[in-house]
């Protein structure tokens, strides 16, 4: 245990440059003491850790000493390799600096940890873009990459609807989410939203802008996402389910949590098992096309247009097989 801990302290300080004793603690989740006494183990090890006096002061790492990777058990060499996403990767244009960085790893770790990359590989392969869809990046997704690593302003062309837009951005930060790449940028004073296969042209400026460091990209789109699902849910539909039915809804719908609600606020079942609930939809024409899956094991209720197209397909299906 403490040999993990004297590590994950070297390791702070090589990343960070200088930290106090009450940064470690709390990084480290230990008292004060604790440091001390693990900055003097490491300083007896013959680690040059120097300790800068004063209000400013702290521990830091001399001459640019940087340790190699010796510390990393087994589970963590593996995991490091599987961490990488070589195609997201390649479409953003690193594709040669994740290799070059893979071999500096390797070449860093200790001879019995080196098999770690075939292991992984032989065992474990992301296959990122969903089923039955176009595989090529985007192809403004390399510019975008760069201007977003280097905080540079874009001048960017949209196409939204008919129209080309354009929009001047500060490129926050790339998502890809179910094979689809999306740019979140701030315009103004507003954090927007673009999907990159719809940029028709992108100008990176030499303008830096002030990246506002407490901005969190996985928290604002987590949140941004579950908004944008409840927004497109403007209608509700009334459906009797059959207990098939209610299992194979949760593949039909298209949020995890709609199925949650339906389910959770269902009627008892009847005789037969069946229940009624109420269904967020996108619209009715929507809501036909889904539940039209789940053929015999739904029934509409409500409302008297979506039934309607239900009786007049089920008729149609009746003439068919006649």
């Amino acid at each position: 245990m403490r040999a993990s801990r004297l590590i994950s302290l070297l390791l702070l300080l090589q990343a960070r440059g200088s930290m106090t004793a009450s940064e470690l603690a709390r990084e480290l989740e230990v008292s004060e003491r604790t440091v001390y006494r693990d900055v003097l183990a490491l300083s007896a090890a013959g680690v040059p850790v120097y300790a800068d006096r004063g209000r400013a002061g702290g521990y830091r790492l001399l001459g640019g000493y940087r340790t190699r990777l010796t510390g990393l058990t087994r589970d963590e060499a593996e995991a490091l390799f599987l961490a990488g996403l070589p195609g997201p990767a390649g479409d953003m244009g690193l594709a040669d600096a994740v290799a070059a960085a893979e071999l500096k790893v390797l070449a860093a770790l200790p001879p019995s940890l080196r098999d770690a990359p075939a292991r992984t590989g032989q065992r474990f392969h992301l296959d990122v873009p969903g089923w039955f869809r176009e595989t090529a990046p985007p192809l403004r997704l390399p510019e975008l990459a760069r201007a977003v690593w280097g905080d540079r302003v874009v001048e960017l062309r949209y196409r939204r609807g008919d129209q080309e837009v354009t929009r001047r951005v500060q490129p926050y930060g790339l998502v890809l989410k179910s094979a689809v790449w999306y740019l979140v940028g701030r315009v103004g004073d507003d954090t927007r939203t673009y999907r990159v296969d719809r940029v028709t042209g992108v100008e990176v400026s030499d303008e830096h802008f002030d990246r506002d460091e407490g901005f969190d990209l996985a928290g604002h789109w987590g949140e941004q996402a579950g908004s944008f699902l409840r927004t497109m849910l403007r209608a509700e539909v009334t459906v009797r389910l059959s207990p098939a039915g209610l299992r194979q809804l949760r593949h039909l719908v298209d949020a995890p949590f709609v199925y949650d609600e339906v389910v959770t606020a269902a009627g008892p079942p009847d005789g037969q098992g069946w229940v009624v609930a109420r269904l967020p939809v996108e619209s009715v024409p929507v809501a036909y096309h889904q539940l039209l899956g789940l053929g015999p094991e739904v029934e509409v209720l409500d409302p008297p247009e979506l039934r309607r197209l239900f009786a007049e397909a089920a008729e149609r299906s009746r003439a068919l097989y006649r």
